[in-house]
């Protein structure tokens, strides 16, 4: 136990989320890895047992519990060998839920987040672009005011949970003469008129849908915009330090499971009249990827302290994804190799694994754009400040 951060209760729930996910979960891995559709049983228990509340008002369903519970359900998830699983799961409940719960006005909260704590509801996060990547301010997707209406046109990429979600969190630009700063949040039902979505076929991460969204003159109220008119890059950019946080958590997890692994294997397998883990060069190997995931834990650890605190960590955020997911992608291939030829048998977890840690990188920001918004802050003083509600 990490008691600097972690208390009994924290534990307590560790343990029996960890039981859950054994019972409830693993034995259908296999199955939503090679259908990409993950039955939708699955989100109804994590509603009943109130994992999709654990940060969320009571008011809504939710636990109203501290930032280290959400630690906790990340880690866990990394550790039963889906990167897709996990990640429809934490999407749902920090990407699309986050913005319903801060800027989501009060019936939103009760038609939309209710259910969505309540596993009865599931949402995506629509931000990404096919021509746009990382680069949020160059959106051409569009919501034109009509009336007490607006008319949606554009199209969203890489969107997890975009097949099989109710509702989309979908950001479009209302002043498009304004560039970054013309921007919105709105919601919108799955079954609104003119939403046709695209599933993706991926290289790792195969239990979750991810799709290509199109809006071709999609009409929504007035009021499902969220927050105020113009002010959805602000909004973007708050929400993005907690989504490079949870990436850089996810990192650190899912590189302790798979050294975790290795090191139980190296136990077994003899060579040479010996076991594996007594060859000092694999020793030294075991040695130095233990001390960098324990170096990425702790930091992400203080960097959840913080936020608790009131603390904008768009920097630390920023330095966590893109040290954690590069260590978490060079511990998996090593320990791949540890295996030798069994780590590149798909019965033995470390394919899927390497497969599903390659995104870490790529998603939430690519590794070259926080390598800008680092430099921007550590070299051009650069200061970020939250959003003003």
């Amino acid at each position: 136990m990490n008691s600097m951060y972690f208390t009994e209760e924290h534990e307590a729930f560790r343990t029996s989320f960890q039981e859950f996910l054994k019972k409830e979960v693993v034995p259908h891995i296999e199955k939503w890895e090679k259908t990409g559709t993950i039955e939708r049983f699955i989100w109804e228990k994590f509603g009943e047992m109130g994992y999709f509340g654990l940060t969320y008002p009571e008011k809504y369903g939710g636990l109203e519990l501290d930032l280290f519970y959400t630690v906790i359900f990340l880690e866990e998830l990394q550790k039963i060998n889906s990167g897709g699983f996990a990640a429809a799961m934490w999407a749902h409940s920090y990407l699309a839920m986050t913005h319903l719960n801060v800027e989501g006005s009060e019936e939103i909260k009760k038609n939309y987040l209710e259910p969505s704590i309540a596993g009865e509801k599931i949402g995506c996060l629509c931000i990404t672009e096919p021509f746009g990547g990382s680069d949020v301010a160059a959106m051409r997707t569009t919501a034109v005011k009509k009336g007490d209406k607006y008319v949606i046109n554009g199209s969203k990429t890489f969107i997890t949970n975009g097949i099989y979600s109710d509702y989309l969190v979908v950001a479009a630009k209302t002043s498009p003469d304004k560039g970054g700063k013309g921007m919105s949040i709105f919601l919108m039902d799955r079954d609104t008129p003119g939403i046709s979505a695209t599933k993706l076929d991926k290289l790792g991460w195969r239990a979750s849908d991810t799709a290509e969204i199109a809006f071709d003159n999609v009409e929504i109220p007035a009021a499902n915009l969220m927050g105020d008119e113009d002010k959805g890059f602000n909004y973007i950019m708050q929400h993005f330090a907690f989504e490079r946080l949870i990436m850089g958590v996810n990192a650190h997890a899912r590189a302790e499971f798979a050294l975790d692994y290795a090191i139980n294997y190296m136990g077994e397998r003899m060579a040479f009249g010996k076991t594996i883990d007594k060859f000092q060069a694999l020793r030294h190997n075991v040695a130095e990827m233990a001390s960098e995931v324990e170096m990425c834990k702790e930091f992400n650890y203080s960097i959840v302290k913080r936020m608790i605190d009131g603390v904008y960590v768009v920097k630390e955020a920023s330095m966590s994804k893109l040290l954690s997911t590069k260590m978490a992608d060079r511990v998996i291939y090593d320990c791949l190799q540890l295996l030798g030829g069994y780590g590149y048998m798909e019965e033995y977890p470390m394919a899927r694994l390497l497969r599903d840690s390659r995104l870490g990188p790529i998603g939430g920001g690519t590794s070259e754009i926080l390598r800008e918004i680092i430099a921007k802050m550590v070299i051009d003083k650069k200061e970020y400040k939250p959003a003003a509600h």
